[in-house]
C-alpha cells in the first residue's frame, strides 16, 4: 500500500528520448499519475524566450489603468474570456483574492439559438489596448503549451499501458490560459482574506500546465495529500507544475485522481499562469466512463482524504450529462454577474443545485 506523498515528483521529459532511460521515466510518471496527481515537468522543450516574454509582460499588463481592464471585462463575454478583478470570483462559496485575464485558443463564435447552450463557451478573446505585444506573446505561448500537452498525453498513455494517441480524441478545439495576479496580503490583518483560491479540483480542462511566474521565495500553492495534509508546491525554475483535471479522472475510472489544491495569499504579490487543456464539450458521461473502462477496471484506485473527496465535482458526481454543461455550470457559479447576464435561463438552477 502506497504511503501519502510529502513532496511533488519531478519528471524529466528528456528521458523519453532515450531507449535506455524511457522505461524509468514511464515508471516515475505512472507513480505520479496514480499516487499523487501533481508533478513537475523539466526539460519540456518550451523555448525559454516564450516563457520569459510572457513572464516579463505580466507586471505591465496588470498595471494597466482600470478603465482599460474594464473595457475587456469578462462579464462582457458569453465565452467567459477577459478580465476579472479582485473579489469577482469565488471558490467553495468564499471570495478569491486575485485578479486575472483569461484567454483561449483564438476561435470564432459558432453558437446560434437552438444549439446546446454550452456551445456558447466557444468564442474569441478580448484583447486590452495599451499592451501592443500581448496578443502575439499569448498566442505563441498557447501554441507551445498545446504542443507540449499533446506530447505529454502520449507519455501518459504509455505510462498507463495504452497506445500513444489514446487521449487526444477527448480534447476540445479550444484550450484556455489564465494570467493571474495575487496581490500582496498584509500579514495578521483579519479584515483581508487570505484565500487566493480556495480548495478545489481543476474543472476547466483535461490537464493543467502551470507556470509559477514569481521568484522561488514567493510561495502560495499547496496540494492536499491522501492523509489530509497540505503539501507546499514551491517554485522550481525551468519547470511547469502539471496536474490532473476532473474529466481525466472520470475517463481513467478514478485510477488517476484530480488532486485538491489551493492558493494562500502571501506578503508578496504572486503571478501564476495556468494553461488548461480543453475537453470536448459534447463528451457525455457514458462515453467518458465507458470508453476505457475495461482497461482501467483491472487496476486498483488509490484513496483520497475526506476533505478532497468532498470537493465539488459536477461532472463526476452531478446530474449533467455532457462535459460542456458541467463546465458551463462551473463557470456560472464562479462568475455570477456574467451568468446572470448571458445565461439567465439556467442561472438559478446552476446556483442553487449542489450536485
Amino acid at each position: 500500500m502506497a504511503t501519502s506523498f510529502s513532496e511533488i515528483p519531478v519528471i524529466n521529459l528528456s528521458l523519453a528520448d532515450g531507449d535506455l532511460t524511457k522505461p524509468d521515466l514511464l515508471r516515475s510518471l505512472r507513480y505520479a499519475l496514480t499516487e499523487v496527481g501533481f508533478l513537475y515537468v523539466s526539460n519540456h522543450d518550451v523555448p525559454s524566450t516564450t516563457v520569459d516574454e510572457l513572464v516579463n509582460a505580466l507586471p505591465t499588463l496588470f498595471a494597466l489603468e482600470e478603465e482599460v481592464k474594464k473595457s475587456v471585462a469578462l462579464e462582457n463575454s458569453p465565452h467567459f474570456l477577459g478580465y476579472s478583478g479582485v473579489g469577482s470570483e469565488n471558490t467553495g462559496g468564499k471570495v478569491d483574492r486575485r485578479e486575472q485575464f483569461e484567454f483561449a485558443t483564438e476561435l470564432t463564435a459558432t453558437w446560434h439559438p437552438g444549439f446546446p447552450l454550452h456551445e456558447r463557451l466557444r468564442g474569441p478573446n478580448q484583447w486590452p489596448k495599451g499592451h501592443v505585444k500581448l496578443r502575439s506573446i499569448v498566442e505563441t505561448y498557447i501554441k507551445e503549451l498545446t504542443r507540449l500537452g499533446d506530447r505529454f498525453l502520449d507519455l501518459v498513455a504509455q505510462a498507463l499501458l495504452l497506445p500513444s494517441g489514446t487521449f487526444q480524441p477527448f480534447l476540445s478545439d479550444q484550450h484556455r490560459l489564465k494570467l493571474v495576479h495575487y496581490p500582496a496580503a498584509p500579514v495578521g490583518d483579519p479584515t483581508i482574506s487570505q484565500q487566493g483560491v480556495g480548495p478545489h479540483k481543476d474543472s476547466s480542462g483535461w490537464w493543467t500546465f502551470l507556470l509559477q511566474a514569481s521568484p522561488p521565495e514567493v510561495k502560495g500553492l499547496q496540494v492536499l495529500n491522501k492523509a489530509g495534509a497540505w503539501v507546499d508546491v514551491p517554485v522550481v525554475p525551468g519547470t511547469f507544475v502539471v496536474n490532473i483535471g476532473q474529466a481525466f479522472e472520470v475517463v481513467t475510472n478514478s485510477i488517476c485522481k484530480a488532486t485538491t489544491h489551493q492558493v494562500h495569499s502571501s506578503p508578496h504579490e504572486r503571478y501564476s499562469v495556468p494553461f488548461f487543456q480543453g475537453v470536448r464539450r459534447n463528451l457525455t458521461k457514458s462515453e467518458a466512463v465507458g470508453t476505457l473502462k475495461s482497461h482501467f477496471s483491472t487496476l486498483d484506485a488509490s484513496q483520497e482524504s475526506d476533505e478532497g473527496h468532498a470537493v465539488d465535482s459536477a461532472f463526476l458526481k452531478g446530474r449533467y450529462d455532457t462535459w460542456g454543461e458541467s463546465q458551463l455550470r462551473t463557470k456560472v457559479r464562479s462568475h455570477r454577474e456574467n451568468g446572470k447576464k448571458f445565461y439567465p435561463e439556467v442561472y438559478d438552477q446552476y446556483i442553487n443545485d449542489d450536485a
